[in-house]
């Protein structure tokens, strides 16, 4: 027995520590600091993470603890963080060379996050831990998922290993290969929420998220990415766009919606991942629309977007896209439309970044907004929750047309037109790297990736989800059309 638990005392009990706070809920020792060597301070770092765990399991679950139990289990998890993010800042580019073979091979975040657990004892959640957490609500988890925020944040932080991971992201997912395949032959790709049609030069990535007005879950963002990939890889195709599907909410039933942004029922019953949901947007679909797809190949075409500046024999493929938005984009929704070319909104539509009501930050519309609004009402639009009509002036700094529904086809084949010319994919492409160059998006994500995974466990948004949870529960069809979350979420 150590001398931590010694003092700890036996417990009284089957999960439960005697006593309030103080001798018998000492914390851990304070983390071990860092030696230089990586073998050493990993080894250390297990044992002081292994330490921690033994206290942890001496708890009730998160649920039925007492207040003194909640406030000693936080000081443990504060202290094994402390010593992963010190293990980090020394040897965050070490990992990830061990990890990645040198750079040699490219594991996509989930991967990279299971080796590291595999590799690295206690420095991210491990198989086990992940799907204990899976199998409970949010306000019922440890919140091992920060940890997993600490150790991308850290790579982020390297200029070179983050780099290299964001490029990584960029590659075609590994399914997406057969799916060009079927899309090739039919000219048409059912995916289990999104719908994507090749008509002439143009494919039409449509949300089928319908049950909760095309609101984003796990699921939608792994077929979005499907999409994204098939759209820039069938080289018939020279423009994307994206459109909500009809509803099926009794409200709306039947009519069109872009998105009502984060499923917030989702993130509440814990079914909204760290890595796959909150980081996979960001570091796929949404940053391949904006960047491209890298692939290897030992030739290039004009039509296909021009050399990547990464590596010599890399090909970096882009293409326009447009965005048609009927009813409101909320949330996630108005985020999506930071990096399209061309933005067609409906008459009476609305766009809204209800971060501080929901208590998450927007993805990386803090820092794509501003070049788009100006910093006052970026402001107005995230930190208060100001929604932008279409019929106010400002829409104009966020959609290139607003026309009545019966016009919107119409609008969408004229954008298609407009953005299918064959130097139009290199000056994207361009205007892309002169306003947001990927060390400004690397240093983005390496607070994004700590903030957010702590916010998606914090007290303030846990209340917010329940509350919209329980107002969902007693009548649907009460609920106001609007905001992306808390008291003036749209039903999702």
């Amino acid at each position: 027995m150590t001398g931590q638990e010694q003092r700890l005392g036996p417990a009284p009990g089957p999960g439960r520590i005697s006593g309030a706070a103080g001798t018998d809920h000492a914390p851990l020792p304070a983390a071990p600091a860092p030696t230089g060597d990586l073998a050493a301070d990993a080894a250390a770092l297990a044992r002081h993470t292994a330490h921690g765990e033994r206290l942890l399991a001496l708890l009730p679950p998160r649920p039925d603890r007492t207040a003194a139990e909640s406030s000693h289990a936080a000081r443990i998890h504060d202290s094994c963080r402390a010593a992963r993010h010190a293990f980090l800042a020394r040897h965050a580019e070490a990992v990830y060379d061990a990890l990645t073979a040198s750079r040699a091979v490219r594991p996509r975040l989930a991967e990279l996050a299971a080796e590291a657990a595999v590799r690295f004892p206690g420095l991210v959640p491990d198989a086990a831990q992940l799907a204990e957490e899976r199998s409970r609500i949010q306000a019922h988890k440890e919140g091992r998922e920060i940890d997993q925020g600490i150790f991308f944040g850290a790579l982020f932080r390297s200029p070179s290993a983050g780099a290299h991971l964001i490029e990584t992201m960029l590659h075609p997912a590994p399914d997406s290969a057969a799916h060009l395949a079927e899309f090739r032959r039919a000219n048409r790709l059912e995916l289990p929420t999104v719908l994507l049609e090749r008509r002439g030069e143009a494919a039409h990535v449509t949300f089928r998220n319908g049950h909760c007005l095309n609101a984003e879950d796990n699921r939608l963002i792994a077929d979005l990415e499907t999409a994204v990939d098939v759209t820039l890889l069938d080289d018939r195709v020279r423009v994307g766009v994206l459109r909500g599907g009809p509803v099926t909410h009794p409200r709306h039933a039947g009519k069109r919606i872009f998105s009502a942004g984060i499923n917030l029922k989702e993130l509440r019953s814990g079914a909204i991942s760290f890595v796959d949901f909150l980081l996979c947007r960001e570091l796929g679909y949404i940053n391949k629309m904006a960047r491209g797809l890298f692939s290897d190949s030992a030739h290039d075409t004009e039509e296909g977007g021009g050399w990547s500046s990464h590596a010599p024999g890399r090909r970096s493929v882009t293409k326009p896209w447009v965005g048609v938005v009927d009813s409101f984009a909320i949330g996630g929704g108005m985020q999506l439309l930071l990096v399209l070319d061309r933005v067609i909104a409906e008459e009476g539509a609305f766009l809204s970044l209800p971060a501080a009501d929901e208590g998450i930050v927007p993805g990386l519309g803090n820092l794509r907004l501003t070049r788009l609004t100006g910093a006052r009402t970026a402001r107005q639009i995230i930190l208060s929750g100001r929604r932008i009509h279409t019929h106010e002036p400002e829409a104009a700094l966020l959609c290139d047309e607003i026309v009545p529904t019966a016009q919107l086809d119409e609008a969408t084949e004229r954008a298609v037109r407009d953005l299918a010319g064959p130097a139009v994919a290199a000056n994207r492409a361009m205007l892309t790297l002169a306003e947001e160059p990927v060390d400004l998006l690397r240093a983005y994500l390496a607070e994004f990736a700590v903030v957010q995974a702590r916010r998606i466990y914090s007290p303030d948004v846990l209340a917010k989800t329940e509350r919209h949870w329980n107002r969902s529960a007693r009548s649907r069809s009460d609920e106001r059309p609007a905001g992306g979350g808390g008291t003036e979420r749209e039903p999702a």
